[in-house]
C-alpha cells in the first residue's frame, strides 16, 4: 500500500496526555469522490476536532485521487492530521477498515471512530461521544438519521443466535423499536453495529484484534461486535451522537449477483462461528437447501449457485480471526 500523509504534530505516536484521550476517525471510500469531499468537510467542522484523520482508498477509478490530494496539500499548519492510505487492489470495506484500524492503533490512538464515505456527522457529534461515562463507552455507536432528520439506525438490539428458528438473526434495531429519536432513551444497548459511527477504544482492539479482512463487505461490522460482546463489553447507542446519511438507506441486493454471494456467505460466517447451539450452527445447510429449491423452481440459478458455493467458502472461516494487532 502506497499513502501520503500531513506531518504528525505531536510526533511518530500518540497517547493519552493529562486526561484527554486522543481520537483518529477512519473512513473507507471506493468511487464515490463526491461524497467523500462532503464527509471531509464535515469532519473539519467537528466542535473538537479529531487527532488524525485516515481514509483508505480501495483503489477508486474515479477522481478520488485528486480529492484526497487536495485535501492533505490543504490541511491547516497544527490541524488534524490528515493521511491517505491507497491500496493497490478494492479490499471491500472489511479490508479496508482492518488497515484503517491496524494504522490508528500502531501509530498509538487511544479511540477509533469508524465510518463510510456516505455520512457526515453533526458538528457536536464527537463531542457528545467523548462526553460519556469513560466506565462505560469503551464501545459506542453514533446513531444514523436521514437527511429529512427521520431515525434510520439499523444497528440490532436484539441479534439471536439462540433459536434455530428465526430466519433472520436480527429481530429488533433502533428504528424498529423507536419512533424517532426523541423517543429513545440516552443510550441504547447493541447486540452489534455498523462500521459507520462505531467508536472503539483501543482496550478492545488489543484484546479482540483487528476487524477481519476475509469478510470482504457485508457482516465484518457484526462479527466485531460480537467478538467485542464475547470479550465482556457492552456496545451502546448514544442517542444525541448525531450522523447523517448522504444517501437513502437500502439493503436490497440482487441474491444472484456478486453481493449476493458475499451476503449469504457472510452470514453463514456468522452463524457457525457464534450459534450458540447445534442446531443454529446447523441453519446455513437449512438455509442453502431451502433458497436452492427456491431458487431453481423460480429460475434463478444464479442465486441456487451463489447459496452452494457461499455454503462451501463460509466452512473454511469457522475458525475466528487472531487476536493479534501486529
Amino acid at each position: 500500500m502506497s499513502g501520503l500523509d500531513t506531518p504528525s504534530p505531536g510526533g511518530s505516536g500518540y497517547s493519552t496526555s493529562g486526561g484527554v484521550e486522543t481520537v483518529a476517525i477512519v473512513v473507507v471510500t471506493y468511487n464515490r469522490a463526491d461524497l467523500l469531499a462532503n464527509l471531509l468537510a464535515g469532519l473539519a467542522r467537528l466542535e473538537r476536532p479529531a487527532d488524525a484523520v485516515i481514509v483508505v482508498d480501495n483503489a477508486s477509478t474515479d477522481h478520488t485521487a485528486e480529492v484526497l490530494a487536495t485535501w492533505v496539500s490543504t490541511a491547516p499548519a497544527g490541524g488534524t492530521r490528515r493521511q491517505v492510505i491507497t491500496s493497490p487492489d478494492n479490499l471491500g470495506g472489511a479490508g479496508g477498515f482492518h488497515a484503517g484500524v491496524k494504522a490508528a492503533y500502531d501509530e498509538g490512538f487511544d479511540r477509533i471512530w469508524l465510518m463510510d464515505d456516505d455520512v457526515v456527522p453533526a458538528p457536536d457529534c464527537l463531542t457528545v461521544l467523548l462526553a460519556q461515562d469513560p466506565d462505560s463507552s469503551d464501545c459506542l455507536m453514533s446513531v444514523r438519521e436521514n437527511t429529512d432528520g427521520s431515525l434510520i439506525e439499523l444497528a440490532a438490539t436484539r441479534f439471536d443466535l439462540r433459536n434455530p428458528l428465526a430466519i433472520k438473526p436480527k429481530t429488533a434495531s433502533v428504528m424498529t423499536s423507536y419512533p424517532d429519536r426523541a423517543s429513545m432513551p440516552e443510550r441504547v444497548e447493541l447486540a452489534n453495529v455498523a462500521f459507520e459511527g462505531f467508536m472503539v477504544h483501543r482496550r478492545v482492539v488489543e484484546r479482540i484484534g483487528l476487524p477481519d479482512p476475509t469478510f470482504f463487505i457485508f457482516y465484518d461490522d457484526v462479527d466485531y461486535a460480537l467478538r467485542a460482546r464475547r470479550a465482556g463489553w457492552r456496545i451502546w447507542a448514544v442517542r444525541d451522537a448525531r450522523l447523517v446519511r448522504q444517501l437513502d438507506f437500502s439493503q436490497q441486493h440482487d441474491l444472484s449477483s456478486w453481493k449476493g454471494f458475499y451476503m449469504y456467505r457472510n452470514l453463514f460466517v456468522v452463524h457457525l462461528r457464534y450459534g450458540e447451539n447445534a442446531l443454529v450452527r446447523a441453519k446455513p445447510w437449512a438455509i442453502t437447501l431451502a433458497v436452492t429449491l427456491v431458487a431453481l423452481l423460480r429460475g434463478r440459478r444464479g442465486e441456487a449457485s451463489n447459496v452452494i458455493r457461499a455454503l462451501r467458502a463460509a466452512r473454511g472461516m469457522r475458525t475466528l480471526p487472531a487476536t493479534s494487532v501486529d
